[in-house]
């Protein structure tokens, strides 16, 4: 997989709508803006709202994962994560390559 790296959830917004990704993978605690509120930005853009997004997050209350859906997140694994799980959720959205 190609990556690239946004550093908080406004750099994020706005890298999603430059670089139209085909997986957005988002840390829900960031600087400047969380992500719930970039979740909601991205999945609020016509541009962007198809665009399958993962939160991985230390938030793992039922109300955290609730919370995350309500956002617009298409999945939500919690920290600690396995590596290989993780790399199964993402080829589950955007195919093997």
């Amino acid at each position: 997989f190609e990556t690239f790296l946004a550093m908080n959830g406004r750099d994020g917004v706005n890298a999603a709508t430059k670089q139209m990704p085909d997986l957005i993978i988002m840390d829900l605690s960031m600087p400047e803006m969380d992500g719930w509120t970039a979740t909601r930005l991205i999945k609020g853009n016509k541009a962007t709202a198809s665009i399958p997004l993962i939160a991985l997050t230390a938030h793992a209350l039922p109300s955290d994962r609730k919370r995350a859906f309500d956002a617009g997140c298409d999945e939500n694994i919690t920290k600690p994560m396995d590596l290989i799980d993780l790399l199964e959720t993402v080829r589950d959205f955007v195919g093997k390559s």
